[in-house]
């Protein structure tokens, strides 16, 4: 999230100084205040019909974010909140939570929207516990007490607070009783089984250290948001979930003992996965500006720092982009999962392709990224197949950190207007190839917005993924999947029972024949949000699924049935029927 800017501290760095210093360290060229790309005018495209609208108002989602009085510039409001779709009573609808980052004084608190069964929302805040003020900024979902229900992680600058799953849309804070102590600005987080005993453990991701008195201007004297520069790196925060004692919940902080704390980097984005192959969950980080890190697990005892070797640290260029929202998925159906980053309008969006087993290579400019329609400052990113073609494609959101000038009439004259950009739809060519379908999709991409979080899941149970977006100081806002001729789909609910809850950290294969679609079972990525966890396969023209293999967190690999498409199925650990 590099900008371009004059740093003064509180006491005022005399101009000359100021300049000297700019000129040597400053990062001007990041983003620059109109880049070409970014000033071509959305024409929509004749190459095919839209895949999304926008159903907000019709499913009355009444939310608008608050990011705090505008004009002193406070990174923390640049960063923006994200949100998450999850099913908080278990009757099989997902809900959406979304944050707020107006302040703790703020009347703006974080909303809780229950689906209701004909597909409209309903606010249910009041009473739920969850309806609080801060400056907040991602949430994780993920069941910590193995009781069935989903609880909450949110993220904020200054610490994380926990909230337990009562039950009937009731949450309790169990923060300090669950001793999660991280008094840092933590951003994106995600729970994983790291050390595999059945209790998901919790890494997050905190950015800089910074001088709420500072402040920063262009050259031009024009205040603006500071740069990630501007204050000093820190460390992400990992927490092992110590599991059932004299306490409802406990954690304990293993940052330092497991390696992973011991790296500082401006972090922005996490996902966890198995990307060398042993079976035990690693963790990707991505970093703003730094070298991005990859925590490779040793067995669930300690961790180590492998992105170089690896090949995820930098570009091909030897770059170290500004890294926000990450994505996860097998663009190519050849079984790994290749990593997706998202970096600054001036800069390209960053697919490392795995292969071999837990090698990764800059593969962006051969797989159609470096040459879309125009540019963005990525944050929210998702892989979904949208089309049901049996390929991924991607969906991102953008908007500027860095103040430019409003392109068209939709940026809007408000504070956040000369911030607002389009975003982005690629669609996967069939080879891991992908075309820049945004023009012919104007619900999702006409409008500029300062986009942040993202989330996909199929809210409506209609089969298809649909979009969750967050902007800064805007709606929240939601896509029904509406793309004709999709072809056949599958959605696959992995549960162990033994733990009462989705069995994160599981991998999933369907088989057709010769063909196979691989997916992994975690509803963290993407930037600041959470996502469903249910793996969602497009089949494209497959008629019939041979059969389904999970490998499960424990290393347990059982192969199920197949049968038809076009339905959502749940496998339970331990019930496949003997080979």
């Amino acid at each position: 999230m590099g900008n371009g800017f004059v740093r003064r501290s509180p006491a005022a760095i005399g101009i000359l100084g100021a300049v000297i210093w700019y000129s040597l360290v400053g990062c001007a060229a990041r983003e620059p205040i109109r880049p070409e790309a970014e000033e071509r005018q959305y024409e929509p495209g004749s190459d095919g019909p839209a895949w999304f609208e926008d159903v907000t108002d019709r499913v009355g989602l009444d939310f608008v974010h608050d990011a705090g009085p505008t004009g002193n510039y406070p990174m923390t409001q640049v960063i923006g909140s994200g949100g998450a779709f999850f099913d908080c009573d278990g009757d099989g609808l997902l809900d959406i939570y979304l944050i707020q980052n107006g302040g703790p004084g703020s009347k703006a608190v974080n909303r809780l929207f229950r689906q209701q069964p004909g597909g409209t929302f309903t606010d249910i805040t009041e009473g739920s516990g969850l309806g609080v003020a801060g400056f907040g900024m991602g949430v994780a979902i993920g069941d910590v007490n193995n009781d069935g229900k989903p609880d909450i992680l949110l993220t904020q600058y200054g610490g994380v607070r926990l909230f337990l799953n009562l039950g009937g849309g009731k949450f309790a804070d169990v923060t300090e009783e669950a001793g999660l102590v991280n008094p840092l600005w933590a951003t994106s987080a995600a729970f994983l089984d790291y050390d595999r005993d059945g209790w998901l453990d919790l890494v997050v991701v905190n950015y800089i250290d910074i001088d709420p008195g500072v402040s920063c201007t262009r050259l031009n004297g024009a205040r603006d948001f500071c740069a990630p520069n501007s204050g000093r790196d820190t460390s992400p925060k990992l927490f092992r979930n110590a599991g059932p004692g004299t306490r409802r919940v406990s954690f304990e902080d293993v940052s330092l003992a497991t390696g992973v704390g011991t790296v500082p980097g401006p972090g922005l984005g996490v996902l966890c996965g198995d990307f060398n192959g042993d079976g035990w969950p690693d963790i990707f980080i991505a970093n703003d500006a730094k070298p991005n890190r990859l925590w490779i697990n040793q067995q669930g005892r300690t961790f180590t720092e492998e992105a170089v070797p690896r090949g995820v640290a930098y570009t091909a260029a030897g770059k170290a982009f500004a890294g926000m929202g990450v994505a996860a998925g097998d663009v190519a159906n050849d079984g790994l999962a290749d990593l997706f980053v998202a970096h600054l309008t001036n800069e390209t969006n960053t697919l490392w392709k795995q292969g071999p087993r837990g090698q990764f290579r800059d593969e962006s400019a051969g797989r159609g990224l470096t040459g879309t329609r125009w540019r963005g400052t990525g944050f929210g990113t998702v892989m979904a197949d949208f089309d049901h073609d049996g390929f991924l494609d991607i969906a991102i959101v953008n908007g500027r950190v860095t103040r430019g000038e409003p392109a068209d009439a939709g940026a809007g004259t408000s504070f956040w207007g000369p911030y607002a950009e389009r975003n982005q739809l690629l669609a996967n060519r069939g080879d891991g190839r992908f075309a820049d379908v945004s023009q012919r999709n104007p619900a999702f991409c006409a409008t500029r917005n300062v986009g942040r979080g993202l989330a996909v899941g199929d809210f409506d149970n209609d089969g298809a993924p649909d979009l969750l977006v967050t902007t800064i100081g805007g709606r929240a806002r939601l896509f029904r999947n509406v793309a004709p001729n999709r072809g056949h789909w599958l959605k696959v609910r992995a549960v162990d029972p033994r733990l009462n809850r989705d069995a994160y950290g599981a991998e999933v294969i369907v088989r057709a024949g010769d063909r196979r679609w691989v997916r992994w079972v975690n509803p963290a990525g993407s930037y600041l949000s959470s996502s469903s966890p249910v793996a969602h396969f497009g089949l494209g023209t497959t008629g019939q699924v041979t059969a389904i293999e999970v490998l499960w967190p424990d290393g347990l690999r059982e192969t199920f049935p197949g049968g038809p498409p076009d339905r959502t199925i749940e496998l339970r650990r331990g019930t496949a029927p003997a080979p």
